[in-house]
């Protein structure tokens, strides 16, 4: 299907720019909020468990998870080796997460305006098929 690409991108930017306008609120971005949100639904977790996710390498989330600590939005739990960090979120964490799911809760409400149930289960369930598909890519060098 030509244009596909093209079309992702159109939805991708604005959908990022309004989560950061949104998050702007908190003093988060939605790269620090992806670490959170990892976090929350993953539990305790390490860089390299969180690099892996999201494929990017481990110096990125580094400095991302740094920015949180600063924040005091997560901290490092020791590890079973001096070498292992583990993230989890502080207090102050979970309630900035709890507020900010509420509302980009309420974002994707807004989205989906027109658009029937059929189709929104169809989109949720064909995206990450999709990201497999570029994953499972012979030859890819993502992960």
């Amino acid at each position: 299907m030509q244009g596909f690409i093209q079309r992702f991108i159109r939805l991708y930017r604005p959908l990022i720019s309004e989560l950061n306008e949104l998050l702007s609120e908190y003093d988060l971005s939605y790269s620090l909020w992806q670490i959170i949100f990892y976090v929350k639904n993953n539990g305790s977790s390490t860089l390299v468990d969180i690099s892996n996710y999201f494929h990017v390498e481990k110096p990125s989330i580094t400095r991302t998870v740094q920015r949180l600590e600063e924040k005091e939005l997560v901290k490092q739990i020791p590890g079973k080796d001096r070498r292992e960090k583990i993230i989890q979120l502080t207090e102050q964490g979970e309630e900035i997460y709890q507020l900010c799911r509420q509302r980009i809760t309420e974002l994707e409400a807004g989205m989906m305006n027109g658009i029937s149930n059929e189709e929104q289960t169809v989109t949720y369930n064909t995206l990450p098929k999709i990201r497999e598909n570029i994953l499972n890519k012979e030859g890819n060098n993502i992960e």
